[in-house]
């Protein structure tokens, strides 16, 4: 067995509770810390607007070790997920590690190893406390961005509210009022959809370029994690380290891919009657097809084609009395905005100096595997890539992670290679794939296998299946990888200086 260490996980989200459980299962002392009342991060009651439901089928956004309950709907309910993550933290023994209304507001490094964590608790007391390695789980929801506009002071005076999407909890607040939207995201469509199904006065929403939405159904018969979820799909992508071989064959394959992406635009146009409510995007769909991707909220196009919904283009320049003046001069009525605009990815507890060693200037983390900085010892990070599958991708990340903090992945990387890859995947995501720069270029999709397989391969389980129109056709399976876990490499005894020396190669 590995020597215990102490552990600080930093959120109890759906990245929290799997990093705390692969830690405290590698025999790690595990504290995690969670500013809120309640476990279970953006799913967490008091932070989820009304109506919401997963983008994520069922199936896929459980952990590998416990699927959802039979009875939940394909796509479940906030507060289905919510109970769910609840009763996965009770199963594992992870409620009583978890600190909560205790908000982190600072690391700093320590000479050597660990880290000085600095918390404030809901009470209003401060302490300090020493970890040897702390996992930063706070994911991609965590900093509100709230853009604000001239005039809101006098607007919320004169009886209005101004809210971000994850402070609009109660659906009753949009009765008999004119709701205002601001966004194109699943939360800005899902709020649109939600206000008008709950009595709204009237209901616009605003957004700067209409964006691809995929559907539940394509054409109403094919669930979307058939096309979208298999490797058949991720193979019209090239990954960053593609050699000339892939690259030839992609090239080869261009004419064929290029008539299936606008086979797919058609489709989506013919079943939203996008050019009737001037919803068609300009983008080509290949080119949206990464993180900020959203599932259409069933009937918002409906609701757009007969009015129950607003659609206008452009944002909010100013607030003037009683209502919203946007960028093109019209004017809006409104007695409640909803700010569906997203979040920011930050690190404010870090230092500056370490924050400028994780992010460069334009923004683009420099991460390997999308967990590690080869310049912050002791430091990793679970859940903060997006992707189409969160729940996997943490579960596998945090399984990745300890191993390569107690030293025991099979490809336990130098740092020469850690910095060789992050170059690599920082030219690609800035020249080649653009797309990828989303959420600091810690987006996952649309390589979900790829990733997942080197993950798997770093830990020393083989990924290969044995049916190769399984392999390249079935949509991710997360109790195939509950399974592939089992057969990772068992822990050995190893002296304290060699994993010492490990780290940092």
């Amino acid at each position: 067995m590995v020597a215990q260490r102490t552990i600080c996980v930093i959120g109890s989200g759906i990245s929290g509770l799997a990093a705390a459980k692969a830690f405290r299962e590698r025999g790690h002392h595990v504290t995690v810390m969670e500013r809120g009342p309640d476990l279970g991060g953006v799913w967490e009651p008091s932070r989820s607007y009304p109506d919401v439901r997963t983008q994520t089928p069922r199936d896929i956004y459980a952990f590998s070790d416990m699927a959802m309950p039979a009875d939940y709907p394909e796509w479940p309910a906030g507060g289905q997920v919510h109970a769910y993550l609840r009763a996965y933290a009770e199963r594992f023994g992870l409620v009583p590690a978890i600190r909560f209304g205790c908000t982190v507001t600072g690391l700093t490094k320590r000479p050597g190893q660990g880290w000085d964590v600095t918390t404030a608790g809901a009470d209003g007391t401060a302490g300090t406390q020493t970890y040897d390695f702390v996992a930063i789980c706070t994911g991609q929801f965590s900093q509100k961005n709230a853009p604000t506009h001239p005039g809101a002071d006098a607007f919320r005076a004169a009886g209005g509210a101004i809210l971000h999407s994850s402070e609009h909890a109660d659906a009753e607040a949009v009765r008999g009022r004119r709701v205002v939207v601001l966004g194109y995201s699943k939360s800005a469509t899902d709020v649109a959809v939600s206000a008008v199904r709950h009595g709204a006065a009237a209901v616009t929403i605003v957004y700067r370029e209409p964006a691809w939405k995929i559907p539940y159904f394509f054409g109403g018969l094919v669930n979307f994690k058939r096309i979208l979820y298999c490797r058949a799909a991720e193979a019209m992508f090239l990954p960053f380290d593609a050699g000339p071989v892939r690259r030839l064959a992609h090239r080869l394959a261009t004419p064929l891919i290029w008539a299936n992406w606008r086979a797919l635009e058609a489709l989506l146009t013919a079943q939203f009657a996008l050019r009737r409510s001037g919803l068609r995007p300009r983008t080509r769909i290949e080119d949206d097809i990464h993180c900020n991707l959203a599932v259409e909220t069933p009937g918002f196009y409906a609701m757009v084609a007969d009015g129950r919904i607003t659609a206008r283009r452009g944002t909010i320049a100013a607030y003037e009395g009683g209502t919203v003046r946007l960028t093109g001069g019209e004017r809006v009525a409104a007695d409640l905005v909803v700010m569906a605009t997203g979040w920011r990815q930050e690190v404010p507890i870090l230092a500056p100096a370490d924050r400028a060693r994780l992010v460069d200037p334009d923004g683009q983390y420099r991460l390997y595997r999308m967990m590690v900085n080869p310049d912050l010892a002791d430091l990793g990070f679970v859940g903060f890539n997006s992707s189409f599958a969160t729940t996997l991708s943490a579960e596998l990340g945090a399984a990745w992670l300890v191993r390569y903090m107690d030293g025991r992945l099979a490809r336990q990387p130098t740092r020469a290679r850690m910095e060789a890859e992050i170059a690599r995947s920082l030219a690609w995501r800035r020249g080649e794939r653009p797309a990828a720069a989303h959420y600091g270029g810690l987006c996952i999709a649309p390589y979900h296998n790829r990733h997942f397989g080197d993950l798997l391969g770093d830990i020393g389980v083989p990924t290969r299946e044995a049916n190769p129109l399984t392999a390249l056709f079935a949509p991710l399976r997360p109790p195939v990888y509950a399974r592939l876990l089992a057969r990772a490499p068992a822990y050995r005894a190893e002296p304290a200086d060699r994993q010492a020396a490990a780290r940092a190669a």
